[in-house]
């Protein structure tokens, strides 16, 4: 079990001091949400047991293997793609259909229509194993990508009117590695045209690359940049809310922060030669050190801070050198100054759960919260401005089931959609079932926070060749957080729309 009482402030834990948190972590009062009494258990009767209970209000069932991944469009967050164990990738419109109108007898129509699968609008095909990663490219949406356990990755364009996710068209391939682990979108701001439709990806032999994508170019997916630090699988990436840096984890336990765009070099900030490593840290360093590897990264919405994650529910928390200021549009330049004081720094050594960290996700302001769920079935929350010390520590978040992905609502803006929600965190586990959270609850058993749960998808069990099955694999949820759309081990997809 975790070698910290997950109630305990951690006096002799490794802690950031709250003087030392970025300054977008401002504190935030507790904002206990009123506790009701939850009910006793109680035994569950045969007929219960038989009973199936699906709240999805829409479902995709074209794939014919299990759905490992799902995106959802940046523009128009109805349209969402799906990659599966069948070597095939869809697109399609997760708009639940309208109800019906209910006849006025059962004689008028004693037989109800059973609910359709939702159509697909496009099927992206080419890849000869699973696909297990998707993204649409960033600003408007322009190209799908799709990439395998084949090492393929594949782009394709949306020729539909106005854009709107409709109609795609293949572009173009790309192979350098055996097995592609993971692909991610760079995010965009107008003025950046350097960033626009460009991704990064992480393979099972450890490298690391950048992409850009463009349909008119004579090579439409052109490499900006390759990555060899890592030794074992590169197992997760993710960028700096700006675009311009992008950190890795390996399964050798390594973390590497790479200056992709320049901006750091632009602002007086250098890393090892050759390498556009500007932060590295290893298992070598036996502060950093976490047997088994690391799995999970997030990065802070400041940018400021990394939180990585590995086995044996590990978390370390690494300072960044923040870049900012603004950028110069009419040189297309970056005028930015940096705060480097902490960078590379291990600002924290966190273990409150028992099992290897899955997914890990921060809160927006004005919270200050890092949600972390790791396969022992547990949600931790920890308070950033607070030396990190454990909020809450819901050990059965998902009925003893691994939590494979938690998420806090991402909203981009102060007046976007779902801003005032960002309390709000969902979670999906190998028991089949999609919940969120109010992260404002107390820290006592009836006041964990739950405030919904969606069931449809079927709970893990043993296969015919003894390995587990069924669970949820990812989920999109936009940025108001209303409709929640599903990958599901079962091989559907089901659209849950919050009442």
């Amino acid at each position: 079990m975790s070698s910290q009482d997950p109630h305990r402030e951690g006096d002799d834990a490794e802690y950031v001091g709250a003087d030392e948190a970025e300054e977008v972590f401002n504190r935030d009062e507790d904002q206990h949400m009123d506790s009701e009494g939850e009910d006793e258990d109680q035994p569950m009767t045969y007929e219960e047991e038989l009973t199936f209970q699906n709240d999805s209000a829409a479902h995709f069932d074209s794939h014919e293997d299990s759905i490992f991944c799902v995106a959802q469009h940046p523009v128009h967050n109805n349209i969402v793609l799906t990659g599966a164990g069948d070597d095939t990738a869809y697109i399609f419109d997760s708009t639940p259909p309208e109800k019906p109108v209910l006849p006025r007898s059962y004689e008028s129509n004693p037989q109800p229509r059973e609910r359709g699968s939702q159509v697909p609008l496009a099927k992206l095909d080419g890849h000869t194993d699973t696909v297990n990663a998707v993204a649409f490219t960033e600003p408007a949406g322009e190209y799908a990508l799709t990439a395998g356990l084949d090492g393929k990755l594949r782009a394709w364009r949306d020729t539909s009117p106005r854009n709107r996710g409709e109609a795609w068209q293949f572009v173009a391939e790309a192979q350098e590695v055996e097995e592609i682990n993971w692909i991610a979108a760079c995010p965009y701001h107008a003025g950046n045209e350097e960033k626009r439709n460009v991704v990064a990806m992480g393979a099972s032999d450890g490298s690391a690359w950048v992409f850009r994508i463009d349909a008119t170019d004579s090579q439409p997916i052109s490499m900006v940049h390759s990555f060899f630090q890592h030794t074992a699988s590169c197992t997760a990436g993710a960028w700096t809310a700006d675009g311009n840096l992008l950190a890795t984890v390996s399964e050798d336990g390594s973390f590497y922060l790479y200056d992709v765009f320049g901006a750091a070099a632009a602002a007086g900030i250098s890393g090892s030669p050759g390498t556009n490593a500007i932060v590295g840290l290893t298992a070598d360093d036996q502060r950093f050190a976490v047997q088994g590897g690391l799995y999970s990264v997030a990065i802070s919405p400041g940018g400021g801070i990394a939180a990585v994650g590995g086995a044996e529910g590990r978390i370390k928390i690494v300072g960044l050198p923040r870049l900012s200021g603004g950028t110069d549009a009419g040189k297309g330049k970056a005028a930015q100054t940096a705060t480097t004081s902490a960078a590379g720094t291990i600002l924290a050594d966190l273990q409150a759960q028992s099992d290897g960290i899955e997914t890990l996700s921060f809160s927006q302001p004005p919270l200050t919260l890092l949600a972390a769920g790791s396969v022992d079935g547990s949600i931790a929350l920890y308070d950033a401005a607070h030396r990190f010390a454990v909020r809450r520590h819901v050990r059965e978040a998902h009925e003893g089931a691994a939590v494979v992905k938690v998420e806090f609502l991402q909203s981009r803006a102060p007046t976007a959609a779902g801003h005032g929600r960002s309390y709000l965190l969902t979670s999906v586990g190998l028991d089949g079932v999609v919940r969120r959270w109010d992260a404002r609850g107390g820290t006592t058993a009836a006041a964990q926070g739950l405030l919904q749960e969606w069931r449809g998808h079927m709970g893990a069990s043993e296969n015919e060749e003894g390995e587990q099955a069924g669970g949820i694999m990812g989920f999109v949820q936009g940025f108001d957080g209303k409709r929640i759309v599903t990958a599901g081990d079962d091989g559907i997809s089901l659209v849950f729309v919050e009442e």
